[in-house]
């Protein structure tokens, strides 16, 4: 009895292996399957930062997946123009794209927590925020009702105030100034008499050489420099108030990533993050030497007074109060970042401000 139930066991140990050997390569390629998907740009090509984020991105995950999970990248204006790419994954014209949720306030102002707003966290910050401090999971509650799932996909560091073509010494002196500003912050600026208009990258040279605006916000002197808005507008100012950082992020059309297989997700997820330090690094590097030669070249590097970002502190507070009594999504999202900022600003200030500072007195004193 035991011989037999042994050899009966033994061919069936025997024909499992084959069987197994047999069903294996279908169920990995099954787990591991061959995809080709497009990726669509906010941003052109001559933004090498912002775009080769996305670039770099979709080479580690051709890489990690021995090129099974391939992603073709399009810059702005090649399947959709900048400002549509959240349009264009949301309707399946492409599966993902990578953009700054705060083009995409007039949807609804909520979008403006993913990427920057005025007095908001700087880049760290707001690192911790996504993910620890829940800041993540409810920007994808709110997210998947348009029907995307969002990865955040590097920061662009503190911003600049932009470029004037005139100088602005006042709040009076912002009265009627017609200005390329996104999303939330535009609002504020309305706020302060400024005329706000959301313009993409690419078209914001032509707008200020033609007259159309008569100032421009856009990244720091690295982007802004290889646009050319020196050439035109003499004034530079700082700080980027209403962009203490800026995150950029991945959307993904939400049945394409719920369907992908969890490896392809941990892969994607980890690309996303590579390229996202790998972005705020490089502008961290290039700025320093654009600042130094936009300087050099004449441009006037000025700082707000002080009257102007208390009235724009004033202000954002005002919108701030305005867009929570009307929207309970923007109030649940905004309400836990300013909690997380409050702590944070505390620490800052003990620890990261007091060194900060002090090493810019060395520069100052030429001890550096």
């Amino acid at each position: 009895m035991q011989r037999r139930k042994f050899l009966r066991t033994a061919a069936l140990g025997a024909g499992g292996v084959a069987s197994v050997s047999t069903l294996a390569a279908p169920a990995i390629a099954q787990s591991a399957p061959t995809l080709n998907w497009r990726f669509t740009s906010s941003f052109p090509k001559s933004l090498d930062t912002l775009w080769g984020a996305g670039e770099r991105m979709t080479k580690i995950v051709a890489d990690a997946t021995d090129n099974k999970f391939q992603i073709r990248t399009f810059a702005a204006g090649e399947i959709v123009p900048g400002l549509q790419v959240l349009d264009a994954v949301q309707n399946g014209t492409v599966e993902m794209g990578g953009t700054a949720s705060y083009y995409y306030f007039g949807k609804d102002p909520t979008f403006a927590l993913g990427t920057a707003v005025p007095f908001g966290l700087n880049t760290r910050q707001f690192q911790a925020w996504l993910k620890f401090g829940n800041g993540d999971q409810l920007l994808n509650d709110f997210y998947k009702t348009y029907k995307v799932f969002g990865i955040a996909t590097g920061n662009t560091a503190g911003q600049m105030g932009g470029w004037f073509r005139k100088e602005i010494n006042s709040v009076e002196d912002l009265k009627g100034l017609k200005m390329r500003i996104g999303g939330f912050a535009g609002q504020v600026m309305a706020k302060l008499g400024v005329v706000p208009q959301q313009i993409a990258g690419g078209d914001i040279y032509p707008a200020l050489e033609k007259g159309t605006i008569d100032a421009a916000e856009w990244v720091g002197p690295y982007d802004d420099q290889k646009l050319g808005f020196n050439k035109i507008a003499p004034y530079y100012y700082y700080p980027g108030w209403w962009e203490g950082s800026a995150m950029l992020h991945t959307f993904i059309g939400l049945e394409k990533w719920n369907a992908l297989p969890k490896s392809y997700q941990v892969i994607l997820r980890a690309a996303c993050e590579d390229a996202g330090v790998w972005m705020t690094a490089k502008y961290d590097a290039d700025n320093p030497k654009a600042l130094r030669e936009l300087v050099a070249g004449g441009t006037k590097l000025l700082p707000f007074s002080q009257a102007i970002m208390d009235a724009s502190f004033a202000a954002a507070n005002e919108v701030y109060a305005e867009t929570s009594a009307k929207n309970p999504e923007f109030k649940k999202v905004y309400d836990s970042m300013a909690a997380f900022r409050r702590e944070e600003v505390l620490w800052f200030r003990v620890v990261e401000n007091t060194f900060d500072n002090y090493m810019a007195r060395q520069s100052a004193a030429g001890k550096l």
